[in-house]
């Protein structure tokens, strides 16, 4: 049985569904992670576990209770928010301290806690200080610690780090990775940033328009996406254009079976040498260079092909690799690397 389920949740608000069936199951110190586009559901899951919103229908279970029987203040569970929800005119020290008055906490534990939470948040030393005067960084990390000082039996995570800029974006979803291991809490977290999601997860559950598309291991969710939308969603996508190219390509790589969209990952594509011979499974295509972008770590060549228009990523480009509009190149298409999705969006086996 999974620390917390929530099975066939429905949140109807007057004409618009929210949440149409949504079942999940988060195991003990997991880091679970909801992603998706704004609208698309994962806040108002948060917030019906939070007991913010309640379900229209359905279940929701933490450790073999029933969570919708418990008022949200007695839920025993740890929440983040977007916005910090710090209190200015209270020391880092109280700010942490807070949820542990309601709770009776005497004061020497309440001295040693919130030690121990500040300890892990990097903030020991500022505990006197007014968060007026600290930065984003530092109020979140004060969010944080208030969260999980109480010792939680669950944290919730809603966009704590959309607020930051991106570089401190990065140290901080590292350091509360590192804490959440540390303290080994089940934690939710939801976000729209498919990089944080696939840097910080155990599993990502994929979400759209109410519904769940597909919950994996973030190397399932980028590897082998199950939708064309989780395909979409999670990294970059060429998307192969229909006609006599792509039926020849299709073709000369033993691909028979119809599907509606063939599509392709940047990094599975690679420019060859003009006349190279293509290894076993795979199709060298000629084609001209239409753009190209460098981004220092890689660079980005748009190529039109016969098969249409793709993106081909050039890891580590020398400073002489630069390709100019016009240029002739030859793009390798491996067979295995090619992704088939029927009408509706539906992974096809490209076996059938």
């Amino acid at each position: 049985m999974a620390y917390l389920t929530v099975n066939d949740g429905v949140k109807q608000f007057a004409t618009f569904r929210a949440l149409n069936g949504v079942s999940i199951a988060v195991e003990r110190g997991e880091f679970f992670t909801l992603l998706g586009p704004s609208g698309c559901g994962k806040t108002t899951l948060l917030r019906a576990i939070a007991g913010f919103n309640d379900l229209s229908s359905g279940s929701i279970m933490l450790d073999g209770k029933d969570l919708r029987a418990i008022p949200p203040h007695k839920r025993d569970i740890g929440m983040v928010f977007q916005d910090y929800a710090v209190f200015p005119h209270l020391s880092v020290f109280d700010n942490v301290a807070f949820g542990l008055k309601p709770r009776k906490v005497p004061a020497e534990q309440i001295k040693t806690r919130v030690a121990e939470a500040l300890s892990a948040v990097h903030l020991q030393a500022l505990a006197e200080r007014l968060p007026a005067a600290m930065s984003g960084g530092q109020q979140q990390r004060i969010g944080l610690a208030r969260a999980m000082v109480i010792n939680p039996q669950l944290l919730l995570m809603d966009e704590p780090l959309s607020n930051l800029d991106a570089k401190l974006r990065i140290e901080l979803r590292e350091e509360i990775r590192d804490i959440q291991k540390r303290v080994d809490i089940a934690t939710i977290y939801v976000t729209h940033d498919q990089e944080e999601a696939l840097a910080i997860s155990d599993r990502i559950c994929v979400m759209s328009a109410g519904h769940i598309e597909q919950i994996g291991t973030p190397q399932q969710i980028y590897g082998d996406p199950q939708t064309l939308f989780v395909a979409n969603f999670v990294g970059t996508l060429n998307t192969l254009v229909a006609g006599e190219g792509l039926s020849r390509l299709l073709a000369d790589l033993g691909l028979g079976r119809a599907a509606a969209h063939w599509t392709v990952r940047p990094e599975r594509l690679s420019l060859v040498e003009s006349g190279a011979t293509a290894p076993v499974g795979a199709v060298v295509v000629s084609g001209t260079v239409n753009k190209f972008t460098y981004l220092g770590r890689e660079a980005h060549v748009l190529v039109d092909t016969a098969a249409g228009p793709v993106v081909v990523q050039v890891s580590n480009p020398a400073l002489g690799a630069v390709r100019n509009p016009g240029d002739t190149v030859s793009v390798l298409f491996e067979r295995n690397a090619l992704m088939a999705f029927d009408a509706d969006g539906k992974r096809l086996s490209l076996e059938g």
